[in-house]
């Protein structure tokens, strides 16, 4: 991807784009990669980096949803099991196989919840990754040797899929670029251009680097901005009624050893009726979520005090060795874009997050709700809407059986696999500069060809750019982030050409970031 060409495609002011996306998290890359699947034009415009917001910021599970089908919601979870298949099969280097154990304390859990997980397995069909099955209380320990032993009875095993969220994200971005799409960072949309019958035809968009301003046309303008949505919804309709109701999830990482083994942990009911995960990722255990309700969105989300004890205290009465606030190595919170309830009183973990497609009176199409295992059919979806918003003909979709950038079936081992068939090129410009093969931290496996990688070939344009999405650092240990960004900040200026003043405020910017990932003990 090539941020330059990009910006001087949206300098050509007699081109009309069939689809215009706002937004470049995972709804928006669905719906730019589904749109170019079907031969059509597509201009993507993110205000910020890719995946900044929420889609950086999950659980790292390609799933069905357990807790869904408890709730009886069987369409969506038979939508995202056989997402969930393809998308394991279209990504092999940004997904696996990741198997999960429910420890069981009462025989009467054992049956109901290996009763659920069989269903589970019968729903996903030939695209099952595996048979769920009860494991004794000996196989138990040793596949979670720091779960709690007193009254155990045993386990029940069961598979779903595990990601690197940003990544994949970055994946999709580059594999409609590749295809023909015209995909931007840190462009905002400030305004909508109607034609005098109020209908939609293009945008005014702003290039956040420099101040450029860009009028563009499009044939259909799909509002893909998540918890932004009711932002261009009032651009549309000034005074219109909020749709969205942000719901706030944390996750807590710490060290692999709170664990142990390679499986995940699955408590099927906290104190509150919730689920909680502990999954391993990038060798760290990533422990969430929660599902509290703010009023505001926000694009760097704070985690409530409330929200981290909930972790801790559910966490320790499963662990044998309680993770305490010290043992924390980051923190960071999201918000899910849920449909606001018309009454008052629903709670946030009963609303349904199907997607949903709406067309206003302008034809401005707005993309809610949905989770990332069902990115490409909430895309495909979408763009299933061309027809009535541009009045032409639109082929059925091809995304389904993509292959995304990257994709082999010979997946780099270590931290490399997030790279895929790319892995090969990093290291040989390591090897022919040998000074981008040191570290970027001495405790990580990253090195400085990645940060160049980043900056030639995945539009990264900030310190915060490689740090939390194109390695993961941050969101593994925030401190060792903040260690590294004076290091990542130079190459960056060095390659950039940008000068000393760049680099302090990028660090600055950086640190004052990072701080809000730290937990304060």
């Amino acid at each position: 991807m090539n941020r330059e060409e990009n910006i001087n495609q949206i300098s050509d002011q007699s081109k009309i784009w069939d689809i215009a996306v706002i937004g470049g998290g995972s709804s928006g890359l669905g719906v730019a990669l589904d749109a170019i699947s079907r031969g059509l034009t597509v201009v993507l415009l993110e205000k910020a980096d890719f995946a900044k917001g929420t889609s950086s910021r999950s659980t790292k599970l390609v799933h069905g949803g357990v807790r869904y089908l408890a709730q009886g919601d069987v369409g969506l979870v038979l939508e995202a099991l056989k997402e969930r298949g393809k998308l394991l099969k279209n990504a092999p280097h940004l997904t696996e196989n990741q198997p999960f154990i429910i420890p069981v304390y009462t025989w009467v859990e054992r049956v109901t919840y290996s009763a659920g997980l069989k269903l589970y397995d019968w729903m996903a069909g030939s695209l099952s990754l595996g048979s769920s099955t009860f494991i004794n209380k000996e196989e138990t320990l040793k596949r979670l040797p720091s779960v709690k032993a007193s009254g155990l009875k045993g386990g029940i095993v069961y598979h779903d899929g595990q990601f690197d969220d940003a990544r994949l994200a970055l994946a999709i971005a580059k594999t409609a670029d590749d295809a023909g799409a015209c995909i931007l960072n840190y462009a905002s949309v400030k305004d909508l251009i109607k034609d005098e019958h109020g209908k939609l035809i293009g945008l005014k968009v702003r290039d956040e680097l420099n101040g450029e301003k860009y009028s563009l046309r499009a044939k259909m303008i799909v509002n893909a901005t998540g918890v932004f949505a009711d932002k261009i919804l009032q651009m549309d309709q000034p005074g219109s009624e909020k749709m969205i109701q942000p719901s706030q999830g944390i996750h807590l990482v710490m060290d692999r050893k709170f664990l142990g083994g390679n499986d995940a942990l699955m408590i099927p009911k906290t104190k509150d009726g919730r689920v909680l995960f502990a999954v391993p990722w990038h060798d760290k255990l990533v422990v969430g979520t929660t599902d509290t309700l703010r009023e505001k969105p926000k694009l760097e989300p704070t985690p409530l005090q409330k929200e981290i004890d909930f972790i801790l205290e559910t966490a320790a009465s499963y662990m044998n060795e309680a993770p305490s606030r010290k043992d924390v190595l980051s923190v960071f919170a999201g918000l899910r874009p849920l449909a606001r309830p018309k009454e008052g009183g629903t709670k946030t973990k009963e609303i349904s997050r199907s997607h949903k497609v709406i067309i206003s009176d302008s034809k401005l199409v707005t993309l809610t709700g949905g989770k990332w295992t069902t990115f490409r059919k909430m895309g495909e979806d979408t763009v299933d809407h061309y027809p009535e918003v541009s009045g032409e003909l639109v082929t059925p979709s091809q995304s389904l059986d993509m292959k995304l950038y990257g994709y082999t079936l010979e997946t780099p081992t270590g931290h490399w696999s997030v790279y895929g068939s790319e892995a090969k090129s990093i290291q040989e410009l390591a090897k022919k500069q040998p000074a981008l093969a040191d570290k970027i931290h001495t405790d990580y496996p990253y090195i400085l060809a990645e940060v160049v990688w980043a900056i030639q070939n995945e539009m990264a344009v900030r310190v915060e750019d490689i740090l939390a999405r194109r390695i993961r650092l941050l969101f593994l240990d925030a401190q060792a982030a903040i260690d590294s960004s004076q290091k990542v900040a130079e190459l960056m200026a060095k390659e950039l050409k940008k000068d000393q003043e760049w680099i302090t405020t990028e660090v600055e910017d950086f640190k004052k970031l990072a701080e809000k990932y730290l937990i304060k003990v």
